[in-house]
């Protein structure tokens, strides 16, 4: 008689549970896109930051530089049908500067505008924007 009356607990069990696994299983995938995207904004940054310290000359090549940038987040959503890096999406600027030794830098500011994700109060409120700055200083 006993084990007629357990026979369904299990089954409430996963009813009860499921929902919490599904929100655990959401909340790590976003998570995980969210720290690629900021990790793929950051490596873009210093790929263009590199290039524009060659000389003097391309301390500010801001075309070439969003070219770079294109290239390094080509992976990410929203990317591949860009042809500049002036919009909401990704912008890109490459400038000259005095660094902090007092020599001739660059500098290089990258911002990505992802797509929204599911929102989870307190942690992930739904789309985000990074914006990632690096300055080098231009070889002579």
């Amino acid at each position: 008689m006993r084990k007629r009356r357990e026979r369904g607990s299990a089954l409430i069990e996963l009813t009860l549970i499921a929902p919490w696994f599904l929100f655990l299983f959401v909340g790590a995938v976003d998570m995980g896109f969210f720290t690629y995207s900021l990790i793929a904004t950051e490596n873009a940054a210093r790929i263009a930051a590199e290039y524009t310290s060659k000389n003097i000359l391309v301390a500010a090549d801001q075309g070439t530089a969003c070219t770079k940038v294109r290239l390094e987040l080509a992976m990410l959503p929203n990317i591949g049908s860009l042809s500049d890096c002036s919009n909401s999406t990704l912008t890109v600027t490459a400038t000259s500067v005095t660094g902090p030794d007092s020599k001739p830098a660059t500098s290089v500011s990258v911002t990505y505008g992802g797509l929204n994700l599911i929102p989870i109060p307190g942690l992930l409120t739904g789309k985000y924007s990074f914006t990632r700055n690096v300055q080098m200083r231009v070889k002579p």
